[in-house]
């Protein structure tokens, strides 16, 4: 059974179509997660910050911190990322909302 995300939305829209691919890619996050003890959702900000960005984290919630200092604190290896950024490549995925600018 293929997930999707409810027909008419915008959100169903821009994500719906590359779902398998986001799959694929989560499956790799998942690994590196297992490796330093963290959430799958983890990984991306540490890999954004290895990647000399300063994520900006919305919070509502003590956890939320919590868990921005668990990601701040994975440090991934040169090798890890440049997998992380192969497997993104290769999937072409193109998640930019229509209300988002692309960055260049």
């Amino acid at each position: 059974m293929k997930l999707t995300m409810l027909a008419g939305s915008a959100r169903a829209e821009t994500y719906n179509p590359v779902l398998d691919k986001i799959e694929v890619l989560n499956a790799e996050l998942k690994k590196l997660a297992e490796k330093y003890g963290v959430a799958i959702a983890q990984i991306p900000v540490a890999w954004a910050i290895a990647k000399g960005t300063l994520p900006i984290i919305g919070v509502t919630k003590e956890k939320h911190v919590e868990d921005a200092v668990k990601a701040a604190n994975v440090t991934l290896t040169a090798e890890e990322v440049a997998h992380l950024e192969k497997t993104a490549d290769t999937l072409n995925i193109n998640a930019i909302r229509f209300w988002e600018k692309e960055m260049k």
